[in-house]
């Protein structure tokens, strides 16, 4: 597990380091700028003529250091000074001193056509507010310019704190973050501007922040994650699982999230639906236990089904996922009440089963219906540590917060259901956030090519049988976010993002769970 920073906490480490523990700026400038050399002559080639494109403050210090490093090892390397000298830091000004007496060539105008290789060193994590004037149409002309791009930290002109372009940003090939990973670099469409991210150690330590980061992310081998497999086991070692899915014509959400929830490691797997899709699923998954109910003339579940459906719901299963096209008709909404009532495990609520709870909390808090209200009444409808795994659509129908609102803030939009209750939200999204508490996991793996019909039911079924193995809900479903992208990616390398389907991904898991990694059985004919 990693931490990732916004800018307040980035500046804060700076400082404390400086003005606290004691190590001179220069000394962690020089180290940054160590570290930009490296990229830069891994990125560029050594006849390459390269240009670091520096700010005055510290950001623009890393650059002009770098920039002497690598002119010391014999590169063709100049350096262009942008925005306001005023604003000159202590180190900065030092630096460029020093560049300046080993007779680094000072570019005074600059056309980018006379350069291979841009390094970017213009801000920081600093910038908070949007990119204008002179500054502005520079970053133009370096986009514009279609060299290679290395940017220092942060690609200049987005945030540190949210990913969010301030009126515009460096688009470069790779990003140098120093120290820790910043936000901004990993969230959308921050990501996108950075490029590969490189993270380079400086020897700040996140122990000095008065409050740890909250936001964090994954990067470790998928079966370190995993529940252990033990040898002396059975199908009621890991768990049941009850997936509550599919109506007439939707038996597909039924069969990805049960095969999901087998495909990572699930003992045994019920599926409770309607009758009409008893046929294709004892066709296609004739591994599940199957349960079936018929409706009534009003659409409602039959008299003669409600033994079975109790015994399902209250007697059976270690976890239950409900939601993945179960529909929003009578039917539906009376086994989401039944379930919300009655059910003694762990819960996952996907797709229809987060459209219900949605309009059964505009009933309740017609009266005062803020999104606070809603969070509010939310919580006293679930049990504790129901996983919520809603896209962003279903996430404002929840919230009462509109889409756009809700894209402003991803993080913020997340951890308001969870930070005064015990709900663990999945938010869905190009970088899945799972929310707990006042922590966010931020999801890196995965790929365009998963925005497919059937996806999030896939998603949905290995959180569940996950938990039914006995992962607590909430690294459940972070280890579930993390496995679903990587079999996503996967399915890319095989199918390509444009062609994959949500088969591709189901039939990815068990080489995203390291397949080839587990121990064989020996061969007696070895």
């Amino acid at each position: 597990m990693k931490y990732a920073l916004d800018g307040l906490q980035a500046r804060e480490i700076d400082r404390i380091t400086i003005e606290e523990i004691g190590i001179p700026g220069m000394v962690l400038m020089e180290k940054a700028a160590l570290g930009i050399a490296y990229a830069a002559q891994s990125m560029f080639h050594p006849t390459d003529r390269i240009v670091c494109v520096c700010g005055f403050g510290n950001n623009g210090g890393d650059g002009i250091a770098a920039a002497r490093i690598l002119f010391t090892r014999g590169l063709d390397v100049s350096i262009y000074l942008v925005g306001d000298r005023k604003n000159s830091t202590k180190d900065t000004k030092l630096q460029l001193k020093i560049a300046k007496n080993m007779g680094i060539r000072i570019v005074k105008k600059i056309d980018y056509a006379d350069f291979d290789g841009i390094i970017d060193a213009i801000f920081g994590v600093g910038l908070s507010k949007p990119v204008t004037g002179d500054l502005y149409k520079e970053i133009e002309k370096i986009n514009a310019s279609g060299k290679r791009v290395l940017a220092v930290d942060i690609p200049s002109g987005v945030s540190a704190s949210d990913g969010k372009v301030l009126g515009i940003a460096v688009r470069a090939e790779e990003t140098l973050t120093i120290g820790h990973i910043k936000i901004g670099c990993i969230l959308y469409p921050g990501a996108d501007y950075a490029g590969k991210v490189v993270l380079w150690d400086i020897g700040t330590s996140l122990s000095l922040l008065k409050e740890p980061p909250t936001c964090f992310y994954y990067d470790e081998q998928p079966e370190l994650l995993l529940p252990l497999r033990k040898a002396d086991s059975n199908k009621g070692t890991y768990g049941k699982v009850l997936v509550i899915a599919g109506s007439k014509n939707m038996s597909g959400a039924a069969f990805f999230a049960a095969s999901a929830s087998y495909r990572i490691g699930a003992g045994l797997v019920r599926v409770l639906t309607t009758d009409d899709n008893r046929e294709v699923l004892q066709r296609q998954l004739p591994e599940a236990v199957l349960t079936t109910y018929t409706l009534n003339e009003n659409g409602g579940i039959a008299e003669e089904c409600s033994d079975d459906i109790r015994d399902a719901i209250t007697e059976w299963p270690d976890v239950i996922l409900i939601g993945p096209g179960i529909g929003q008709g009578t039917a539906a909404a009376t086994l989401v009440n039944f379930v919300l009532s009655e059910s003694r495990c762990p819960l996952v609520i996907d797709a229809d089963g987060i459209n219900i709870i949605a309009k059964m909390i505009s009933e309740k808090t017609k009266d005062c219906d803020t999104p606070e209200n809603r969070i509010r009444v939310l919580a006293q409808m679930l049990p504790a540590n129901t996983v919520l795994t809603p896209h962003k659509k279903e996430l404002s129908r929840l919230s009462g917060v509109s889409m756009a609102e809700l894209a402003a803030g991803m993080i913020s939009a997340s951890s308001e259901f969870t930070k005064d209750n015990e709900l663990v939200m999945v938010k869905k999204d190009v970088r899945t956030i799972v929310s707990f508490g006042t922590s966010n996991y931020i999801n890196v793996t995965g790929n365009n090519g998963m925005a497919t019909g059937g996806s999030g039911d896939v998603l949905g079924g290995i959180i569940a049988g996950l938990i039914a193995q006995g992962e607590k809900e909430r690294s459940a479903a972070m280890t579930g976010c993390y496995i679903h992208g990587i079999a996503g990616n996967i399915a890319a390398t095989k199918m390509g993002t444009r062609s994959m389907i949500a088969s591709d991904i189901l039939d990815a898991i068990p080489e995203a769970i390291g397949r080839g990694n587990e121990e064989k059985p020996g061969n007696e004919n070895d």
